[in-house]
């Protein structure tokens, strides 16, 4: 006798709070519901086989941060190794969080979720997911969702289509979605992008290749220097305790950011010609600094990927890798044809050409029964959007490390939370005031401020914005710090039932 399977109605789990992700974000978060709301219901779902977000969705040669760990991780746990960090080093950081603070029974692998429906007659999210280990459908309901899940598919990187790509004769792979096979070792390899992925990308292959050369359409600022902070170091000689040392590299740190971030807006020439000046530290006098290496817009425009000790100037120097500077005209059997006609020879094409935007995850979301357009809200301080009632997103910083903001948001939903029990309220939603009607609704972020292209590409969407520091994510930590800790839950921008 067969027992009959339950149907999806039969198996509904029911708590306080669903976090989405167990990456830097969702495993924070899990540590801040336990931290400041012990006894609080909840559950981290996670589409990967295990925790680590893109430490674990990227597997390319050399992968690193781009951000200092001193920052880049959690306030509450020290980083004690150099500030530059692999994935693996981040994730094995990240397992010692979930498991000190007992955070796997919370955390469920390989759960996509495929829909999110709210109910304002219930007050209630559920959540339709399917575990793909088994296939089996699976349905949550929760009072609260934390949407921890990043803001790109993980499932693939953006790609552009060249023409003749079908006629290269050898492998075209992106770094997002590496294969454990590629075997590179005395290959010619050309690397299409300068970002941090190239960057990184390039002197981890360089030992192995013929040759490797990455080819950009335009140049990328970079700072280099040394993988090691020279006042933690002098801090761990001095015997100090590591939460002590924690502290207060990061505050240096942020302190020395802030000024310098300031310093891009307001002396953006020399910043620019004192970043240059640090490559040809390592490339020489003749390198031709002016086409490779000077972007033609000012320093932060887009991100500014760290080069640590130099790595990928080291290996220009030596002469086993190389930029070209020069536009794609297509690909040919043998590797890339330029504008300027010459041809790239290669046997594998990376392209590191970036994301492609997915700010709800690939997630089907509908408000009351009705589809949710994202492009149609208005963000309250880039966590909660007009009509969308229960949720709170985390979406981090360009400028300074992402971790920094997570923390910020896990505070602020924690307060939130507190403040509705407080109040009795089943449901908050965010509304524009009435001293806001007149307000100009612009996009999610002023090109002009920052403007990288997966960020353009996918502008459309994201929520909108307004021109008043409620209704914008302005991309600054060192306002937020102070703003969001002071945000005044009972103003009317907050609609409680």
């Amino acid at each position: 006798m067969t027992l009959e399977r339950p149907t999806i109605e039969q198996q509904i789990e029911h708590f306080d709070v669903l976090i989405v992700g167990a990456g830097i974000s969702g495993v924070g978060g899990a540590y801040h519901l336990v931290d400041q709301m012990p006894g609080t219901s909840f559950v981290v779902l996670e589409s990967q086989e295990t925790f680590g977000g893109t430490w674990t969705t990227h597997k390319y040669p050399g992968i690193r941060s781009d951000s200092d760990l001193h920052t880049f991780g959690y306030r509450f746990k020290p980083w004690v190794g150099a500030p530059i960090a692999t994935a693996e080093e981040i994730k094995k950081y990240m397992g010692e969080v979930i498991e000190e603070n007992h955070l796997a029974p919370h955390i469920r692998y390989k759960h996509r979720i495929d829909r999110a429906s709210w109910s304002s007659k219930e007050a209630l999210w559920t959540v339709d997911a399917t575990n793909t280990a088994t296939e089996e459908k699976r349905r949550f309901t929760c009072d609260f969702l934390w949407m921890c899940q990043g803001y790109y598919r993980h499932s693939e990187g953006y790609t552009p289509e060249w023409a003749g790509m079908a006629d290269f004769q050898g492998r075209i792979v992106h770094p997002q979605t590496w294969p454990a096979d590629m075997d590179y070792t005395g290959k010619k390899v050309v690397v299409i992008g300068s970002g941090a992925t190239a960057a990184t990308v390039v002197p981890a292959m360089a030992k192995d290749v013929a040759h490797i050369t990455m080819l950009q359409r335009s140049p990328t600022y970079f700072r280099a220097g040394r993988n090691a902070i020279e006042i933690a170091e002098t801090l761990r000689e001095l015997q100090i305790n590591e939460e002590w040392i924690h502290e207060i590299t990061r505050r240096k740190i942020l302190h020395d950011q802030s000024l310098f971030a300031k310093r891009t807006f307001e002396e953006p020439e020399t910043v620019k010609q004192e970043l240059l000046s640090g490559v040809r530290s390592y490339l020489g006098p003749d390198y031709d600094i002016d086409k490779h290496f000077t972007p033609s817009y000012r320093p932060w425009r887009q991100r500014l990927a760290f080069v640590p000790d130099g790595d990928l100037f080291k290996g220009i120097a030596s002469g086993k890798a190389s930029v070209v500077t020069d536009e794609i005209d297509r690909f040919v059997a043998n590797g890339i044809l330029l504008k300027s006609g010459t041809v790239l020879e290669a046997d594998i094409i990376v392209t590191a050409t970036g994301f492609n935007l997915s700010p709800l995850g690939d997630i089907d979301f509908s408000i009351d029964g009705k589809a949710l357009d994202f492009h149609d809200t208005v963000t309250y301080r880039g966590m909660m959007f007009t009509g969308v009632p229960n949720m709170v997103w985390v979406f981090g910083y360009f400028r300074a490390s992402w971790t920094l903001r997570a923390d910020l948001v896990g505070d602020f939903v924690c307060k939130l939370l507190t403040h509705m029990r407080g109040k009795n309220a089943r449901q908050v939603t965010v509304a524009l005031r009435p001293e806001d009607k007149d307000m100009p609704l612009l996009d999610w972020i002023d090109s002009d401020n920052f403007n990288p292209g997966y960020m353009m590409r996918g502008m459309h969407l994201l929520p909108r914005r307004g021109d008043k520091p409620e209704w914008m994510h302005n991309q600054d930590y060192w306002s937020e710090k102070d703003e969001i800790p002071a945000t005044n839950l009972d103003d009317a921008a907050f609609i409680y039932r």
